[in-house]
């Protein structure tokens, strides 16, 4: 067999391919439709038609209970927001730098005036104090010295006089005398001045030594406790970052108030002793009687806002300092009805 038989027998015949091909594609088109038919079938026959009321019906979402919000105020002719401050707060500190010996109260208790709150290490003051006692006690015994020696100088003018009458002592000595006593009348006059400073200076040691304990200047709430035992305190923070600048602090809550800021567009609304119903965020189905204070003369050009202290007529003890509030300005005959 020659090299060219050989090669065409090696040639692809492309026509019979181009009729087999078309027909494999439709075998399976059909395979699948039919398939697909069956199921159709069955799914309509085994499976009962949905109820449309059914499928219309829309599910009710599911939603977290929200915070209750206050009920509306009859007779209201603007309504704001603001905190609760207190108008009497005092962060408490000792007027000296000194390390804390002990502390006597926590958050939560009520203190009065004048209560001591903590005491500070008092031994230097001590020391202070009985050295001043000391210098007190020596101008004491200095002053009693020169005044018996003016009692002397004194009996000793009244003899050389009675000597100089009888020209039994000279001027000279009458002179001597004399002067010795205004000496002594001179020297008493400073040493009482020594007495004075002395009494003075430990006046000022007993003052220090009383600052070393300190008291609660006025009858209210610890709030916040900042200083432990071991630890340096300071009026002005002089050691630094380890240094504590004040004890506690104390909060009057018979000084509790609201604090609102009102737009400024709308201030013509308020009025001093308007009437007010102001609702604690905390409880807002509660509302408690109040009335305006003062505006304050000021705006923020920031906000544009001005400034509106209010007063609560009833104590209540559920007003705690920076709460949040509701704030109703009433009309006159709705406060009255």
């Amino acid at each position: 067999m020659d090299k060219r038989a050989l090669l065409d027998e090696l040639k692809i015949d492309r026509g019979a391919a181009v009729e087999e091909a078309p027909r494999r594609p439709m075998r399976w088109f059909a395979l699948i439709a039919a398939v697909a038919g069956i199921a159709f079938i069955a799914w309509y026959v085994v499976f009962p038609k949905a109820d449309p009321a059914a499928v219309a019906a829309p599910v009710a979402p599911t939603t977290a209970a929200s915070a209750p919000k206050p009920a509306a105020v009859d007779g209201s002719v603007l309504d704001a927001t603001g905190y609760v401050v207190a108008r009497r707060q005092a962060t408490v500190s000792a007027k000296v730098t000194g390390k804390v010996v002990e502390v006597f109260i926590e958050e939560g208790m009520r203190v009065q005036e004048g209560q001591v709150l903590a005491r500070l290490d008092a031994s230097i003051p001590r020391a202070e104090l009985a050295l001043s006692e000391s210098q007190l006690a020596s101008a004491k015994s200095g002053l009693e010295e020169v005044r018996v020696q003016i009692r002397q100088a004194e009996l000793d003018l009244k003899r050389t006089e009675g000597l100089a009458a009888r020209k039994l002592a000279s001027e000279a000595d009458l002179d001597r005398v004399q002067l010795t006593l205004q000496g002594l009348q001179a020297r008493l006059e400073r040493q009482e001045r020594e007495v004075v400073v002395a009494e003075r200076a430990a006046s000022v040691q007993r003052q220090l030594l009383d600052d070393m304990e300190i008291r609660a200047p006025f009858t209210g709430v610890v709030v916040a406790k900042a200083a432990q035992p071991g630890e340096m305190i300071s009026p002005n923070s002089a050691g630094g970052g380890f240094t504590r600048t004040g004890i506690c602090t104390i909060v009057d809550m018979e000084s509790l108030e609201v604090e609102v800021d009102v737009n400024e567009a709308y201030i013509n609304r308020v009025q001093p002793k308007q009437p007010v119903s102001v609702a604690l965020n905390a409880y807002p189905d509660e509302h408690l009687p109040a009335e305006v204070i003062a505006i304050i003369p000021t705006a923020d050009r920031n906000k544009a806002t001005v400034r509106v202290r209010i007063a609560l007529l009833e104590k209540n003890t559920r007003v705690l300092p920076d709460m949040g509030v509701k704030v109703a300005f009433l009309e006159d005959h709705a406060a009255a009805s």
